[in-house]
């Protein structure tokens, strides 16, 4: 369930009007800007944008990013964009950043159905001139390129057919391999990179199962590696994507000093999808509403636009 909440009467050349006042003359209102484009969704925001270059023969990105700054500027940048096209973003930033965060790409990888992933490679490859898998291997090394470019070239199928047969079998392999330590097992990343959603869950309760401990938990003994925490991002991704971004959350809010890049990411790439169920596993967890740790840790402006988008006025 989406928090973002769209109003009933939607005209875009009535927002790029509105928008084009909020950036003109002295001082910008940023107040207009959240009210406007913190109550659109990804259709109407793309309608705005080319009704505002319509009109003013500009781009309204571009005027944007010239009126704006800091952590705000950067939220409402990455929510206009389309949304294959901002993950496309994400996943370059990611890539680029010292080290590569494979977190950023484990999740688009494995979040998205295989039509949205397909649609962030294709505007990866139109924005930055080379494809995703080509700079993934550029600016990684050994088991954790082989498994990230693994995860992003799949295709997966999508439909609820389970082979029981199969998923006890595969739990077999992984149960083994793990055991031995043999993590970078080609199995491994071929069980985990090619299986359906709905496969895996079943391969990940046959493990409980048979072997009465979870998946994820045999990942992060003591000591674990670069490429264990990375199998157990993919594996907590694939088995419980809300959890997993509440979790990031709390690490985002808790930490010394905010994790804004984190905060934004989340907020801004599952309002208009699921944020309703990640404020709820947050609540539960943390017995305070999102809402509340945003507010408290966030400032100014940008605090405004998180909240909106949050679903609170």
């Amino acid at each position: 369930m989406a928090t973002l909440t769209v109003p009933d009467h939607f005209s875009s050349n009535e927002d790029a009007e509105a928008l084009r006042k909020a950036c003109k003359g002295w001082g910008t209102d940023e107040k207009a800007i959240i009210s406007i484009l913190g109550h659109r969704n990804a259709a109407q925001r793309k309608q705005i944008r080319l009704a505002y270059e319509q009109s003013y023969q500009e781009d309204l990105l571009k005027r944007l990013e010239s009126e704006l700054s800091g952590d705000f500027e950067k939220a409402v940048y990455r929510w206009i964009l389309d949304p294959a096209d901002r993950d496309a973003v994400l996943a370059h930033v990611a890539i680029k950043k010292s080290g590569c965060n494979y977190n950023v790409i484990i999740e688009i990888a494995t979040i998205l159905s295989p039509e949205d992933l397909f649609a962030v490679r294709k505007a990866y490859q139109v924005r930055y001139k080379h494809s995703l898998e080509e700079d993934l291997a550029a600016h990684t090394t050994g088991d954790i390129r082989k498994l990230l470019v693994a995860l992003v070239t799949a295709y997966r199928y999508d439909g609820g057919e389970i082979n029981a047969k199969l998923a006890k079998s595969e739990a077999d392999i992984l149960h083994d391999a793990i055991k031995d330590k043999a993590f970078n097992h080609d199995e491994i990343i071929r069980i985990l990179s090619t299986r359906s959603k709905t496969q895996l869950m079943a391969t990940f309760n046959h493990y409980r199962d048979d072997h009465k401990i979870s998946i994820s938990k045999t990942l992060l003994e003591e000591g674990a590696d670069d490429f264990q925490k990375a199998l157990h991002v993919v594996i907590r991704c694939l088995n419980d994507h809300k959890k997993y971004f509440e979790k990031v959350l709390r690490n985002a809010i808790r930490r010394l000093g905010t994790d804004e890049d984190a905060l934004t990411r989340v907020i801004v790439t599952r309002a208009e999808r699921d944020l309703k169920d990640i404020k709820e596993v947050y609540y539960k967890k943390n017995s305070v509403p999102l809402e509340h740790a945003v507010a408290k840790d966030t400032s100014g402006d940008y605090k405004d636009f998180l909240l909106t988008l949050l679903g609170k006025e």
